[in-house]
């Protein structure tokens, strides 16, 4: 099958996605486009004219959450638990996750008022599956999910956003997720699934929508 995923290079949910791809050692090609002057063709082969898309044999799957299922259908590893219940809560917890991003979104780009509010709905999130996270290496203990694909990027660009800003987003108090975030990011097809110096990128990004946060960068 001839995959191609097409996306922008600082999009989350298209990391998530490359991820799976290599884990599944899936053959595709990655195209990149430009997210302020989306090409026509893109326009047009788009439904939502979001990324990320996956283009399996010329026919489009849009949607992050059916293109990461889609990856899964076509390996020939599962990535989600055989038991039913904890398939679900796995599911449960990857839905979740887009509210992390929403959280994360305005935290980079909000005035000072919507930083801090945005901060602590997601620190309240964050607590929240601390309290499902047990110490084990990946989310369902040694094997590598779809779960642990979809939350690498945050915890990616929460290392980021640390650094910047010396911790100003720093979650050590959880501990559970602090070393699930650690285990997570020195796995290589997660270390691998950006581009060379990707947080440089990410850091002239926030710098420039001029928000809060942006006061806060270490020089």
């Amino acid at each position: 099958m001839k995959l191609e995923l097409i996306s922008f290079k600082l999009c989350p949910f298209a990391q998530c996605a490359i991820i799976l791809l290599n884990k599944q050692k899936l053959t595709f090609e990655l195209n990149y486009i430009n997210s302020i002057n989306l090409p026509n063709w893109f326009k047009q082969i788009s439904p939502t004219g979001k990324v990320p898309l996956l283009k399996a044999n010329d026919k489009i799957i849009f949607e992050s959450s059916v293109i990461n299922e889609f990856i899964n259908d076509i390996s020939k590893t599962n990535l989600h638990p055989i038991d039913p219940i904890q398939k679900a809560k796995n599911r449960s917890w990857i839905q979740f996750s887009s509210t992390l991003f929403d959280d994360l979104f305005d935290v980079i780009t909000g005035d000072k008022e919507k930083f801090y509010t945005s901060k602590k709905s997601l620190f309240n999130k964050l607590s929240k599956i601390e309290t499902v996270k047990n110490n084990s290496q990946f989310f369902n203990g040694g094997d590598f999910s779809i779960i642990d694909a979809t939350f690498a990027p945050i915890f990616m660009r929460l290392r980021w956003i640390n650094k910047f800003t010396n911790n100003t987003l720093s979650f050590d108090r959880l501990t559970n997720l602090r070393a699930w975030s650690k285990n997570l990011l020195q796995v290589d097809i997660v270390k691998n699934s950006v581009i060379k110096n990707l947080d440089d990128v990410y850091y002239s990004n926030i710098e420039a929508r001029k928000g809060h946060i942006s006061t806060l960068f270490i020089d």
